[in-house]
């Protein structure tokens, strides 16, 4: 197939050129040349869908499918895919499972979103708007293409080789320099992340079947715990880390903001039950195949020591506690009397 790809030289964009291409495709891909290199093997076209001028590139180039794996702007991907609606038959958009309001419950792809404007403009490093944003995307592409002629892949927590979010490889760099380690509530909490490969592996055959839907791009269930996770990446990095796993509360309590402070870190409380119970049912019956979490971890920590870097992604906050912090959050532990309690049981999960 003769492929337009929007982006494609990093995390996501750049998994889906080097499958394409592995698959024998005829790449093309659309990028400003500023964020990395493009693959060997494609045909790289300089542009910026910011403008109307911008996509000028695009005209009379016939594609039999395109692919937007980094879509954040509303009205850019809007002005893309009117760019190539006549030339290309099918688009396929990478999406986030951010679009839901409601995280009480399990969500399915019928779950209430926030709503999103096919035109709005902004700041693609606003990522404090990412799911009003993203829900715009996707209504640019489905109004652009019609239902019968788009993918919509929503896709959950990306982890794997080129990551350039950096929750896991925070995880893995901070495990192997070793000591104590802030590890948050209940290691058997599950989570659900999906490996950039799978993910697009999915994308893939989908444009191939040119098969029109929306799924939710996740495991169908947790693929994984946050104990494993931690275990996984002490045996990963062969580090003599040691994790003291820390009430919920007793975290809040220091100020130790979730997500960011202590990533892959979603209180278990009420409001976020259905963070990691998302469906992925409907994926999964269009073929959706997920490999062993303990290789998206031994992957990715094998990238970190070939020299890879996570390049943040504009608007990215930074990650982790700061050394002092997290010291300071240990040493109340410690003063509270509980962390022998909370030791107990922690070596044995398998990754």
């Amino acid at each position: 197939m003769r492929l337009l790809i929007i982006g494609g030289t990093s995390f996501v964009g750049r998994t889906i050129v080097g499958d394409a291409l592995g698959r024998g495709h005829e790449v093309t891909t659309f990028n400003r040349g500023l964020t990395g290199k493009d693959l060997d093997g494609v045909e790289a076209l300089r542009g910026d869908r910011s403008t109307d001028e911008g996509v000028r590139p695009l005209a009379g180039r016939r594609f039999d499918a395109v692919i937007d794996p980094g879509g954040l702007v509303p009205a850019h991907v809007l002005r893309t895919a009117r760019a190539v609606a006549d030339s290309s038959p099918f688009y396929a958009f990478v999406s986030t499972t951010a679009v839901y309001q409601a995280w009480n419950a399990e969500v399915d792809e019928s779950a209430t979103t926030w709503p999103g404007v096919a035109d709005q403009d902004g700041d693609p490093a606003d990522l404090a708007h990412l799911p009003v944003h993203k829900r715009g995307c996707e209504l640019a592409v489905e109004q652009t293409y019609g239902l019968g002629a788009c993918l919509v892949a929503r896709a959950g927590s990306i982890v794997g080789p080129h990551d350039n979010l950096g929750q896991l490889p925070w995880w893995l760099t901070r495990i192997a320099q070793g000591g104590r380690v802030i590890a948050p509530g209940d290691p058997a909490r599950g989570l659900q992340l999906i490996d950039v490969r799978d993910l697009s592996t999915f994308v893939l055959a989908q444009v191939e079947a040119q098969a029109a839907g929306m799924h939710n791009v996740v495991p169908d269930g947790p693929n994984t715990t946050m104990g494993r996770l931690v275990d996984t990446c002490v045996q990963a990095t062969g580090s003599d880390a040691v994790p003291v796993w820390m009430d919920e509360g007793f975290l809040l309590s220091r100020g130790v903001r979730p997500w960011t402070e202590v990533p892959l870190w979603i209180p278990d409380v009420p409001e976020t039950a259905g963070f990691w119970a998302v469906s992925g049912a409907s994926a999964k019956a269009a073929g959706l195949r997920t490999r062993p979490f303990g290789d998206s971890v031994r992957d990715t920590w094998g990238w970190l020591r070939s020299g890879g870097e996570v390049e943040a992604a504009p608007g990215t906050p930074p990650l982790g506690l700061a050394g002092e912090k997290e010291q300071q959050v240990l040493a109340a532990w410690d003063s509270a009397g509980v962390l022998q309690r909370r030791r107990t049981g922690w070596s044995g999960w398998a990754g």
